[in-house]
């Protein structure tokens, strides 16, 4: 099986969060960024990478995907805070 990866996006002013699960996460985050992905991140302009994990199998990483959905938005900050404390756009590191 294919890889996966679980991320979540964020507008520039950080105020907006979206969460997924994808198997290529370079692509992925380059079609959230030409507004081609979702219509939410489109119309919401989110799409900085602001965290992401890598899962061995892509059904992990979208199990997780489903359960970071359910967190509280305080919970998501958190976590994203562990590997990205300066909220900086992950996607210019990739």
């Amino acid at each position: 099986m294919k890889e996966g990866y679980t991320y979540i996006l964020s507008n520039k002013n950080r105020t907006v969060l979206y969460v997924g699960a994808t198997e290529k996460l370079k692509q992925r985050v380059e079609l959230h960024i030409q507004g081609k992905a979702t219509l939410f991140t489109k119309k919401y302009s989110v799409n900085e990478l602001m965290y992401f994990e890598k899962s061995s199998k892509y059904h992990e990483a979208f199990v997780r995907e489903k359960q970071l959905k359910n967190w509280k938005r305080e919970w998501k900050w958190n976590l994203i805070k562990t590997i990205n404390p300066e909220l900086k756009n992950l996607y210019l590191e990739l």
